[in-house]
């Protein structure tokens, strides 16, 4: 007895993921309904989300260019914060001598 590998076209593996979204089903469960290997959904998954990220532009690390900005912006501001802060309590801290 030979095994082949069966083979899914992209459409089909979307409605799966969707269906199994959808519904508040297992996905062993809706692999079985399916009559595919298990594991399977959750395989295609990944990879949709990955195929997902790099269409959109993503970096490796899934952060985008503009949440990077805002992030070095931000890191920025609590630094001259953090600066300030270090000078008031240099200010009003009584000296200890």
């Amino acid at each position: 007895m030979s095994s082949s590998k069966r083979t899914y076209t992209k459409q089909f593996k979307e409605e799966a993921i969707s269906l199994w979204e959808a519904s508040e089903k297992s996905a062993s469960a809706i692999e079985q309904e399916l009559g595919i290997t298990a594991g399977l959904l959750s395989r295609w998954r990944r990879k949709q989300r990955r195929q997902a990220q790099t269409e959109n532009g993503r970096k490796s690390d899934g952060l985008t260019e503009q949440r990077m900005r805002e992030l070095e912006r931000e890191n920025a501001r609590l630094r001259q914060e953090r600066e300030i802060l270090k000078k008031a309590v240099a200010i009003f801290a009584p000296e200890s001598r």
